[in-house]
């Protein structure tokens, strides 16, 4: 339980650090491919509109389904490799060194958002984790008591006789 709730916590404060906000409602009746709200959002990001990003769940929304998409709109894909090659091959190319840094930026966020989502799945075993080792431990408490309530009412002869031991004979008196 100590873990779920450190890392709950600390997943939040992390990502309330950050003051990402999704796109407010109104943002998405004008969705269009292309645009920062393109349509295929729409089922992964609608739901969160106005709200902060603090969860994970919210976190992987917005990383695979807003940075994603622009990045995948991006020329080379937005892939950071490609386009640092690219810059490289071209050092006094002003546009190709800005989209460098466009991609990196949006590459690292959209990894440590993602890396927070993976930090919050964690969690959320951990807690399932406790409840089940709560609910077993429990369970191994009232066998234990039951347990004890079959000694008190077992008269040592017949505990013996279960164990398999026999009474053994009295020496006969000469």
């Amino acid at each position: 339980m100590w873990g779920y709730s450190y890392d709950h916590s600390n997943v939040r404060n992390q990502l309330a650090g950050q003051h990402i906000v999704f796109p407010p409602k109104a943002a998405w009746a004008s969705a269009k491919p292309g645009t920062e709200i393109t349509p295929a959002m729409i089922p992964y990001l609608k739901k969160y509109s106005g709200q902060q990003l603090l969860t994970g769940q919210q976190a992987e929304a917005y990383a695979d389904h807003f940075i994603a998409v622009h990045l995948s709109q991006m020329p080379y894909g937005g892939v950071y490799s490609k386009i640092s090659a690219a810059a490289r091959a071209e050092p006094n190319n002003a546009k190709l060194a800005a989209l460098e840094q466009a991609s990196f930026q949006g590459t690292t966020l959209r990894g440590l958002l993602l890396e927070a989502y993976g930090f919050s799945k964690i969690g959320a075993i951990m807690l399932w984790g406790s409840i089940v080792s709560f609910v077993l431990a429990l369970i191994m408490l009232g066998f234990v008591a039951l347990g004890f309530r079959h000694a008190q009412r077992t008269p040592e002869e017949q505990e013996m006789l279960a164990r398999g031991h026999r009474p053994t004979a009295a020496p006969a008196a000469s």
